[in-house]
Formats: structure tokens, sequence, C-alpha cells
């Protein structure tokens, strides 16, 4: 909503996509790793093999359960991550222990194995996927956890350090992890059947644990605000209602991208094809933050909720055309920076199949936005309040 100061009362809606889209992606991500995280390890306590029909229904069965904690809201999520952080945290503790001592910190692989079939390409394709695209996941998610927390007790300042240190720690512990994992027990077509497989028969139990708990945790997230971001953009829908059909969406992906896509490609692609649109989104909206001195007039912003018009962010019926055509163009920038194993844009291609989307996309939404509105003043001139 308070994207809507600098792209419009309207424009926020581009948030709202993006957010849905991303949500969309990760909620998808967290159906299939949950789901075969249940079946591989299932399948090896009792010795059955793996069908197509054990995966549908376990992904069927944590999308089911992820929906449910969804739909009943955020109080639900909030608990339940007093029960996720401990389960998993041990799990994660507990593999270690399994597998250290097979463990080879030098990486025994070969030229061969890089995804981009060079080094650097491969790590900025890796640092991309597995470090960059991780918190700017968040960018339009912040915002609705962090206004639970009360200004009267908690300095912004505080909340932006917490907020920053729970991404650096939340995401790189379990990215370290997934590394270590992979070395030890590789699988090209699944990260976790090689842990379901490679991991000793005592540990089989935590691992389906955390395949049902960690799913609900990631996955409950995403989808309540996938279903905020979908209200929004379609207010005829309750937020129940708008919860169940992104649910059901996500859950067609994972079916998607388990039996007729190539799984592991789509996501990397699809990972960073969003990222190239969530950067300059996030650019145009701290330039605009920085702009306004962080004030806002909370009354104008309410507008598109109300369905009125006018008030200081209305701008052109409710968009800001410069913010927007800046963010449009950063998008397209990054999108042509792409690199995966299966699309390389022409200007990664010009620099040797490398991924510089971040910084391309970033960098070409902050120039053209400032040169904008340094052009016309005038169309950026509002009134904010306290």
């Amino acid at each position: 909503m308070s994207s809507g100061a600098y792209f419009g009362v309207r424009g926020r809606l581009v948030a709202s996509v993006i957010g849905l889209l991303l949500c969309l992606g990760y909620i998808a991500l967290t159906v299939w790793t949950g789901g075969e995280a249940v079946v591989s390890s299932l399948s090896r306590a009792i010795g059955t093999s793996e069908t197509d029909l054990e995966f549908a229904l376990g992904y069927a069965a944590i999308a089911v359960i992820v929906a449910i904690v969804a739909v009943w809201g955020f109080r639900w999520l909030v608990g339940l991550n007093k029960i996720i952080v401990p389960v998993v945290g041990i799990t994660m503790i507990l593999t270690v222990i399994a597998f250290a001592p097979d463990f080879d910190a030098s990486y025994p692989g070969a030229p061969e194995l890089y995804a981009l079939g060079d080094f650097w390409p491969t790590w900025l394709l890796a640092a991309l996927t597995a470090g960059v695209a991780g918190p700017i996941s968040y960018v339009t998610l912040t915002g609705d956890w962090t206004r639970y927390v009360s200004p009267a007790q908690h300095s912004g300042r505080s909340v932006l350090f917490a907020t920053w240190l729970g991404l650096f720690v939340g995401l790189s512990v379990p990215t370290l992890f997934g590394a270590f994992v992979s070395v030890v027990a590789f699988d090209e077509n699944s990260f976790v059947g090689g842990l379901a497989h490679g991991a000793p028969g005592w540990l089989l139990v935590p691992v389906v644990a955390t395949g049902i708990i960690g799913s609900l945790g990631q996955g409950g997230i995403n989808l309540y605000s996938m279903g905020l971001d979908l209200d929004a953009i379609l207010p005829r829908l309750t937020r129940t209602q708008a919860t169940m059909a992104v649910a059901a969406l996500a859950t067609g992906l994972v079916f998607l991208g388990k039996f007729v896509w190539d799984a592991e490609a789509a996501v990397t692609s699809y990972v960073l094809f969003l990222t190239s649109l969530a950067t300059p989104w996030a650019v145009i909206a701290l330039i605009g933050y920085a702009r306004t001195r962080g004030r806002f007039d909370q009354d104008a912003l309410q507008v598109f909720n109300r369905r009125e018009r006018g008030g200081a962010y209305w701008f052109t019926h409710g968009w800001n055309i410069d913010a927007v055509v800046a963010w449009a163009a950063g998008s397209v920038v990054g999108v042509l920076s792409n690199s995966t194993g299966s699309y390389v844009g022409p200007i990664a291609d010009r620099l040797g199949g490398m991924d510089v989307s971040v910084l391309t996309s970033g960098i070409t939404a902050a120039v053209l936005y400032l040169a904008l509105v340094a052009l016309r003043p005038h169309a950026h001139a509002t009134s904010p309040v306290e």
C-alpha cells in the first residue's frame, strides 16, 4: 500500500502483481520439496517404490495443509513458527552430524559439472538464485509483517535491523545447509531425494517432520500474503476465496513442474525472472522513500480501497507514469540480462553468459526514474504528512 505514494494509488497494483508472482513461485517450490521429502523418506522407510501417484498424493496433502494454515491467518502462522524453528533447526543439526564424516570441503567436482559450463557464469548464477533472489523475494512482504510491530515499543531503526538480521541469518543458514547436503548426498534429479536416500535410517523421521512442518512455515506465509495480493487485484474476492484460488494455482504449477517440465530448470528461470521484476520496483520505492523522508499522507493512500478518486497520490488517473515506465524499463533490461541453463539473454550473452540482471535492472530503473523526476518535477509533487 505504501508504494502507492510513489507509483500512484492504482500503481500500487504493480507491487501486488510482483508479490503475487513471487509468492506463487515459492509456494510451488515449498509444496514440491515438502511433498518429495515426505514421499521419498516414507518410501525408503517401508521399502516401496516412488511412483507418480505417491508424489501426486504427497503434493496434494502438503498443499491442503498449507492452505488451511494460511486461511486461518496471521496468528496461526506466528504460533506455528514457535514449533517450526526448533523442529527444523534440530533436524539440520542432526543432518550435519550424520553426513559430516563424508563431507569434503574441496568439492571434488569437475568443470564439466558446472551448470553453465564455466566457473564465473555458474558462480554468478548460484549467487543470484541462492543469495540475492532470496532477500529480494521478500521486498513486497516485509511491509505486510512489520506493520504488526508496535511503533510505540520498537523504533524504525530496530525494526529495520531485525528485518535485515532475520533475512541474513534466515536465508544464509539454509543455503549453506543445502550446499553441504548437495556435496555429500548429490542427486542430479532431486535435492530432497538425495537427502532422503543418503540419510541413515534414524534420520528419516526428522526429515519427514521437517518436510511437513517446514512447508507450513514458508508456504503458509507466502500463501497468506498471496491471498492479500490477489484480494487487492480482485477486490470482489474475500481473502479466503483469494487464498484458496492461489493455492490451487500453485499446486497446479507443481504438477506441471514434476510431470511435464524440467522442474529444476523451470524454478531457476522463474526465480531469476521475478528477481528482474522485483529489483527495479524496490529501487524506485527506496528512492521515493528517500525523497519524501518516509512521510505519508495516510488518508490519501486509502483512496484506492475506498474506490474514490483524487488525493495526494492520484497523479495520472491513479498512476505515476514515470515510476511505472522506469520500473518496466528496468524489468525488461533485467530479463535481457538473465542467464540460466535454459535461457541466456542478449546482454548476458555479450558478457560471456554472466547474469548481471540485478545490477542492470536496478541501475536502469534508478537512472530513468531520477531523470524523469528531474525533467517533470511537477508530476511528482505531493504534500505528504506524518
